[in-house]
């Protein structure tokens, strides 16, 4: 059985299209300003884990929604399958300290860049389960901290940012 196919053209676009779109916008703003800093969680990184976030809080929409009917109708309905989003949320938090290491001083790095991840998957959660404008809100206030930060330290995020050897040469 197909369960998304009944959905009217309105519904395709207010519960799948528009928060894929933004979490599409919001996540590649924050990848490629990462990537151009020169992080290892650069504008893939970004975009697929928020459209993945992004579709599994859909999906779980979906399914609330689903069994909301099924209920009305006189079914039993199983709520175990509302668990999802809490496994995003504590995977998403495995992705992140992938990125996290310790150099050869013994200082952290890619904590910022775990965040950036953590945050973009939850704008996903957040867009794809329906709130539009929490989603929106909170993706816009991520763009204005990267942007003022960056500029801040004298750096145009928009373009590339190339790590430099001791000797001055470029890393590629």
């Amino acid at each position: 059985m197909i369960l998304d196919l009944g959905l009217s053209f309105d519904e395709v676009l207010l519960k799948i299209i528009l928060p894929l779109v933004l979490t599409y916008l919001i996540s590649a703003f924050v990848g490629f300003e990462r990537q151009n800093v020169g992080k290892a969680a650069g504008l893939s990184s970004h975009i697929l884990v928020a459209l993945g976030s992004a579709g599994i809080a859909i999906m779980q929409r979906l399914m609330f929604e689903q069994q909301i009917a099924l209920a009305q109708a006189g079914l039993n309905i199983d709520p175990e399958q509302q668990r999802i989003i809490a496994q995003v949320v504590t995977g998403i938090g495995f992705v992140g300290a992938g990125v996290i290491i310790k150099d050869q001083a013994h200082v952290v790095r890619g904590i910022t860049t775990a965040a950036t991840i953590w945050v973009t998957a939850m704008v996903g959660l957040i867009l794809g389960s329906g709130y539009i404008l929490v989603g929106s809100i909170l993706g816009l206030l991520m763009i204005v901290l990267v942007l003022v930060r960056d500029f801040y330290r004298g750096f145009n995020p928009f373009k590339p940012h190339h790590k430099q050897e001791p000797n001055g040469r470029d890393i590629k």
